[in-house]
């Protein structure tokens, strides 16, 4: 039941409360439609790991969930497999949504999400999306642990798993219909590194959100001019 507000509550009111209901850290959550991402959705294409930065180090794997008809329980149900391993799902044939500890932090990552969509979408017509090498990825991973944000792969549940294949979420795809037609594979690469714990599912261990931004930015373009320094 509706206890405030004059507006009718949202028809995916179900999806929002059993977020709450299997996230108790869970403040905030946002659901849309955001085109890139959703094209994703509708296309049922994984979304690349191990392409941006700032996407490995705030988002990570995103799964993507099998579909169902709007409104009901069923629906509000297939973000069980994924919800405490993200902060954000892109539903099939459907949209987004993403969660946090606050309005802000719950939008973020659907920025970041629809954003990054929209930069792989660009980087394909442009003729093809060049990932990092196992050196490059290692070193952010170590990175997201030191700056406090969780990473299922720096954990021991998936020490042995591909660090740029998706593997997180791998398992839900034939029964999603997720299969990857538009991106090549990402090059095999071995098990994450092992590394500290992180300090928070979504806290940056003393670094605020516009730190860890610059910090990255920085590091991207540091890296960016000793590459063009080596031409």
């Amino acid at each position: 039941n509706q206890i405030a507000g004059r507006k009718k509550r949202s028809s995916e009111a179900l999806l929002h409360l059993e977020i709450y209901r299997q996230r108790p850290d869970v403040k905030s959550v946002v659901h849309c439609h955001p085109p890139h991402a959703t094209a994703f959705a509708v296309a049922r294409e994984p979304i690349p790991q191990c392409v941006l930065p700032e996407v490995e180090v705030f988002l990570g794997d995103v799964p993507i969930t099998k579909y169902e008809t709007p409104g009901g329980q069923a629906f509000a149900d297939t973000i069980l497999p994924f919800v405490s391993k993200t902060n954000v799902i892109v539903l099939a044939n459907h949209g987004t949504v993403s969660y946090g500890e606050d309005v802000e932090r719950a939008y973020w990552w659907t920025e970041i999400l629809d954003a990054y969509c929209r930069i792989l979408m660009l980087s394909r017509q442009l003729g093809r999306v060049n990932y990092f090498s196992e050196p490059e990825e290692r070193e952010l991973l170590s990175l997201k642990a030191k700056w406090g944000f969780s990473d299922p792969r720096n954990t021991s549940e998936y020490e042995n798993c591909d660090i740029c294949a998706n593997d997180i979420f791998r398992s839900s795809w034939e029964g999603s219909g997720v299969q990857r037609k538009a991106f090549d594979a990402p090059p095999v690469m071995s098990k994450a590194p092992t590394a500290a714990p992180a300090v928070a599912a979504t806290g940056a261990g003393g670094m605020n959100q516009e730190a860890l931004v610059q910090a990255i930015t920085e590091r991207v373009m540091a890296e960016l001019s000793r590459a063009r320094g080596g031409n």
